[in-house]
């Protein structure tokens, strides 16, 4: 049997990468436009369906720490295709589920299945790139991991008017097969010597993320893209409610909205890209979280007295996504920072954290969260928080 070879051109394996990583995404945002609908469908409660999102995320943060040290024990592909076979199955299984609770926890499973292709990719660069090159490659990706998303509501909304929400998971099952056989062809096991060397089993990963835990000063800075992620996700499971359901809008017009809002989150990060040369990361979140929190206070005002309306609210989350764009990659800079040694654990525990809190705030947020002034609240809530952490220096002195 021939041996996988990963694509020659830059493009090519950009494109290889960039799908294995924006599959996460996508699955969470193909079906937004049509939640309204799902409740009505499964006869149940709006904090039941945004929950749906809620524990994609959380089987995403438990993924990530189970994928990156087998992934560095077996080999690249195994676990990414082991975890394409679960995101197809539990895709399939939805497309026939007839209950609420069945589709929650069918939706955790396919989390864990999504993060072994984002896991296994940022895995691969580390192993064919180091430093600038690195960088390069992963600026090149941001647009293809922060494009597909926005797309992914329009794609649900065409496959919704087909006849039900149901298909948005037919075409996610084909799109795991597809990539399963990309990956089958292309990936090969591209370990480096060193990491097949000191590759540990998941005990003792679970070790090494302890020991890292207790780095208070790591864990602040670790937390606070997960803070501002929790912003942007507040905007992503409240707005199909707000936008078809408060504010009357069709589903065509939120996919619109939605894609509209996210091109602004793309904006911040190439921006950030290129200002990451010219000023320290500290620096740049001492900017934006300070900015995001005046919008979000404005916003809770404007809410609270009714004002601005639907063009007020799209305005206000335009700006505040884009200024979230210069706030997760300095913040996991700094963290990073501080763990040269075990950048692979780190990583992990970074990305695990980021989407632990996330579902942690989307939990309340499924509880609270009726109107445009609950969602701002929690937003308000999220970024005083990480702009506390950064005052303080990202957290207290390392624990001894």
């Amino acid at each position: 049997m021939p041996q996988p070879v990963l694509p020659k051109s830059q493009a090519g394996l950009i494109v290889l990468l960039g799908s294995m990583t924006a599959l996460g995404a996508v699955a969470g945002d193909i079906y937004l436009p049509s939640l309204p609908e799902v409740m009505e469908d499964l006869d149940t409660s709006r904090a039941w369906v945004q929950a749906t999102i809620t524990v994609t995320m959380a089987g995403g943060a438990v993924g990530q720490l189970l994928i990156g040290p087998l992934s560095d024990r077996y080999g690249r592909r195994q676990p990414v295709l082991a975890g394409l076979v679960l995101h197809v199955a539990a895709s399939i299984g939805i497309i026939f589920t007839p209950s609420i609770s069945l589709l929650v926890g069918l939706r955790f499973l396919q989390g864990i299945g999504n993060a072994s292709a984002g896991v296994v990719a940022m895995a691969i660069i580390r192993d064919l790139r180091t430093g600038s090159q690195a960088a390069k490659l992963l600026s090149q990706l941001v647009l293809v991991i922060g494009v597909a998303p926005l797309f992914a509501p329009t794609i649900g909304t065409a496959l919704a008017g087909l006849g039900t929400w149901r298909y948005a998971f037919v075409f996610l099952a084909v799109v795991g097969l597809a990539l399963g056989a990309f990956v089958w062809a292309r990936v090969p096991d591209t370990r480096t010597e060193e990491v097949k060397r000191t590759a540990t089993g998941v005990g003792k990963a679970f070790k090494a993320y302890w020991r890292l835990a207790q780095d208070y000063r790591f864990m602040g800075y670790g937390l606070i893209p997960g803070l501002a992620h929790s912003a942007m996700m507040a905007w992503v499971i409240s707005s199909p409610f707000l936008i078809r359901t408060q504010y009357g809008r069709s589903a065509t017009a939120f996919a619109f909205i939605f894609a509209l809002c996210g091109v602004f989150m793309v904006g911040g990060a190439q921006l950030n890209a290129a200002l990451v040369y010219r000023f320290k990361p500290k620096s740049l979140l001492l900017f934006a979280l300070p900015m995001q929190l005046v919008f979000a206070l404005a916003g809770l005002v404007l809410g609270i007295v009714g004002w601005g309306g639907l063009p007020g609210l799209i305005a206000g989350m335009s700006v505040l996504l884009f200024l979230n764009g210069l706030v997760p990659a300095n913040a996991s800079a700094l963290a990073l920072s501080r763990h040269g040694e075990s950048s692979g654990a780190a990583s992990a525990l970074i990305g695990t954290t980021q989407l632990g809190a996330t579902a942690a705030v989307m939990a309340v947020m499924s509880l609270v969260g009726e109107n445009q002034r609950d969602m701002i609240s929690v937003q308000v809530a999220v970024l005083a928080g990480a702009l506390i952490i950064v005052l303080a220096g990202g957290g207290y002195r390392r624990a001894r």
